[in-house]
């Protein structure tokens, strides 16, 4: 009894010196465990509430009724042959359908669309382009102009790098035969998924947000969002909402969330698959990152106050705070990078005991949940290959650590109110490995971000050599994941498009064409 009293007073026999660095330390990982039990959480709803999913519609119209598609796009010369051929191939009563082609486009692209728009309208597909001479209020301003002169009593929405299938329209408007649906949003799949390391831990993140996250939203009755592109609209659940707004980044999230405010139900369809392109660069994942991670903390310092003072159900408003509030994670995680060699240097005399009883429980909800996480979503889609997915685990909780900078910068903008531009994700048109891609003058480049990546990850380096040093090995690996992390991110973002220089001995296409949108940081 008397060794256990010693045990615990050395426990937590801390000087001013380490309170003062430890207890902000344990504050940070505390938050993040919050977050990582959340994402157990998660999987427990999605299996306690699993029967309540039926993905048969109740009942069927007996008349269909008119639907609008809308085609946002902005310089999108490379893709938007594809899909205009994949929407005019939709079936559905060309009497009762419109496709607006909307495009912002800045450079070829307003040729080559109106080009294809008037070929397939001379075959009888009721299309119509509508071009913009400005883009104010970006996607959502575009959305809502197409909004004004549609015809249809619904709207569908595909982005440039979307293919729907052809039944996918008659998949998904007979659920709107219940009066009170407003939105209802399908999975997304991804055409080049096998293109490289990058883009298949893409769409294991994504499988994760579209089987889990909104599986278990969806069947415990929480709210959750259309994902701006590969869901139709009510368009009267819209107009109930406040219809598009363009002062935040996640137009769709925002608009979701006043939707359902206003007493809309929306609907999941998990089963139905609208193929898509994955970002296949390490910049163009990361600005896109970057633009969600912003946007999501915009709708939430707009929405949540909003939705404290209604009368929406707590759980309801408890579940919303994670989910707009998720991307906080990335400042944390800063922050815990910093004072994390620190920590180890003044814990390190105080033994491996402590970190047994603290930091391994901490660590075990904040980190192991990722992988309990994507693992389940892997196993739902894919339950004959997914245990495939332990090989990627290290390489995709390494990368999610490698999108703390641009994503913190993103979140710090938003929590500053510091207001950006619409930032597109460049499409490619890849698909399979070794192919060309098309849309160099596309690529964007980051400034300052790679070096500070790079920087992190000496400095997580020299962290594993000090413990290394103090025989202090049960950190090692987790400190290798921010080393991987960092190091992957800066130097796949330095590179990009330079391989194809050194093996073609030609010009650097992105560095010589002008670029759409000022590269940052």
């Amino acid at each position: 009894m008397q060794a256990t009293d010693q045990t615990f007073k050395h426990l937590y026999h801390w000087n001013l010196f380490d309170a003062t660095l430890l207890l902000p330390y344990f504050a940070v990982m505390i938050v993040l465990a919050i977050y990582g039990v959340h994402r157990y959480t998660m999987v427990y709803l999605y299996y306690k509430y699993k029967k309540n999913y039926n993905p048969d519609p109740p009942r069927h119209f007996e008349e269909l009724p008119s639907i609008t598609v809308q085609l946002p796009i902005f310089n999108e010369q490379f893709v938007i042959d594809r899909l205009i051929e994949a929407i005019c191939a939709m079936e559905y009563p060309r009497e009762k359908l419109e496709i607006q082609v909307l495009d912002d486009s800045t450079d070829e692209t307003c040729e080559v669309a109106a080009g294809i728009v008037a070929r397939y309208a001379a075959l009888g597909n009721p299309i119509v382009y509508i071009h913009r001479t400005n883009r104010h209020g970006y996607k959502a301003g575009a959305l809502d102009a197409g909004l004004k002169v549609a015809k249809g009593e619904y709207v569908a929405i595909f982005d440039a790098d979307f293919v729907p299938p052809t039944d996918w329209l008659m998949k998904v408007i007979h659920h709107f035969a219940e009066p009170e649906i407003g939105m209802v949003q399908t999975r997304w799949t991804h055409l080049n998924r096998d293109y490289s390391m990058l883009t298949q831990i893409e769409a294991i993140l994504l499988d994760g947000h579209f089987v889990l996250e909104h599986g278990a939203r969806v069947r415990s009755g929480d709210f959750f969002n259309f994902n701006g592109t590969a869901g139709m609209w009510r368009i009267q659940a819209i107009s109930d909402g406040g219809g598009w707004q363009h002062d935040t980044l996640t137009e769709d999230t925002d608009l979701s969330y006043r939707s359902q405010m206003a007493g809309w139900k929306f609907k999941y369809l998990p089963e139905v698959e609208c193929p898509s392109e994955l970002p296949i660069e390490m910049t163009a994942f990361k600005t896109q990152q970057a633009r969600w991670a912003k946007g999501l903390i915009q709708t939430s310092i707009k929405v949540l106050p909003v939705m404290f003072k209604s009368k929406v159900p707590r759980r309801i408003k408890v579940e919303a705070v994670y989910h707009l509030t998720a991307n906080l994670s990335y400042p944390l995680m800063v922050v815990m990078s910093a004072l994390l060699l620190p920590a180890m240097i003044c814990r390190f005399y105080q033994g491996w005991f402590q970190m047994l009883l603290i930091d391994f429980p901490l660590f075990t909800a904040s980190t192991f949940s990722i992988a309990v996480f994507y693992l389940m979503s892997e196993r739902e889609l894919f339950p004959k290959t997914w245990m495939k997915t332990f090989l990627y685990l290290p390489f995709l909780m390494a990368l999610g650590i490698g999108l703390t900078v641009t994503n913190t910068k993103a979140v710090m903008e938003a929590l500053f109110g510091i207001k950006s531009a619409f930032v597109r994700t460049p499409k490619y048109r890849v698909a399979k490995k070794g192919e060309k891609s098309q849309a160099a003058k596309y690529r964007k480049r980051l400034v300052l971000a790679p070096w500070i990546e790079l920087l992190l990850g000496t400095y997580f380096f020299l962290a594993i050599l000090y413990t290394f040093s103090n025989h202090n090995y049960f950190t090692a690996p987790f400190l290798i994941l921010f080393v991987i992390g960092y190091w992957y991110t800066g130097l796949m973002s330095l590179l990009q498009g330079r391989f194809e220089r050194w093996r073609t001995g030609g010009a650097d296409t992105d560095e010589s064409s002008p670029k759409p949108f000022p590269v940052g940081v």
